[in-house]
């Protein structure tokens, strides 16, 4: 069998690590069709050959890629690309950033450590939940949440074209210590509404070593896409959050209806 090599999708010189770079182009093959739901994908041997990259890469993209949705894996048989399910969930109301809904007013110490950020091709997912065309050049920061020196949430945001130049100039929020969404606030770039997506997901082993616990621990996903109050979207964010460290917390209103 006659393997393609396909190493100039994997930017050597990126921030980005190589397995996250891996898993958005098998991503992108599966949303585009590509790889088509259901098909077995290639065995880590030949993604490994394809790419020029280690096993234990090829394996954290591929676990990234199940937690994303995009595939499952069969014991005995190797990973199948799936579609991921569309969200008919609960819908948590609030315009606040996860750790702050959740956090309340608790008297607690919040800590930010900026693990990467650059100025990127957007991957597939992010372009298409952006509402722009694929391939395009946005930001990526990725970031470490710690509550009372616990590490407690970690999350990656893609932001597109236009928050470029906010982003770029922005010191304080990529070193840490200020607030992105009250960034883009002073910017004029306000929340007109939110779309999160919550799932219960076992981490791979780098995001089992940000959070510090063990590799198949359960954590919460959420998945989060964000619009200005005239409907342009400007933030989609992937967070795994430790339940233990941080409850779930949702506020139930009852609603009266008129009289038929």
């Amino acid at each position: 069998m006659t393997i393609e090599s396909s190493p100039n999708l994997i930017d050597r010189l990126s921030a980005t690590p190589y397995y996250q770079q891996l898993s958005d182009v098998l991503e992108k093959r599966i949303a585009n069709r590509e790889i088509q739901a259901g098909a077995r994908l290639p065995s880590e041997n030949d993604i490994c050959i394809e790419f020029g990259l280690s096993r234990a890469t090829v394996r954290q993209a591929l676990q990234l890629l199940e937690t994303r949705g995009y595939a499952t894996r069969v014991n005995g048989r190797g990973v199948y690309a799936t579609e991921p399910e569309s969200s008919h969930g609960w819908m948590i109301q609030g315009g606040e950033g996860f750790l702050e809904n959740a956090m309340g007013h608790q008297n607690r110490a919040v800590a930010t450590r900026v693990l990467s950020h650059e100025k990127c091709v957007l991957p597939s997912f992010a372009c298409a939940a952006l509402h722009i065309s694929q391939e395009s050049e946005g930001y990526r920061l990725e970031r470490l949440r710690y509550l009372d020196g616990v590490p407690a949430l970690y999350s990656v945001n893609y932001s597109p074209p236009f928050v470029v130049p906010i982003l770029e100039d922005a010191s304080e929020v990529l070193s840490g210590s200020a607030s992105f969404s009250d960034l883009l606030k002073k910017a004029g770039v306000l929340l007109g509404g939110a779309n999160r997506t919550i799932r219960a997901v076992s981490v791979d082993e780098v995001i089992a070593g940000h959070l510090e616990i063990p590799v198949g621990a359960s954590v919460l996903h959420i998945r989060s896409v964000s619009w200005t109050t005239d409907g342009n979207r400007f933030d989609i964010y992937d967070t795994w959050v430790r339940s233990d460290v941080i409850p779930l917390e949702i506020n139930v209103s009852t609603v009266q209806l008129g009289g038929r």
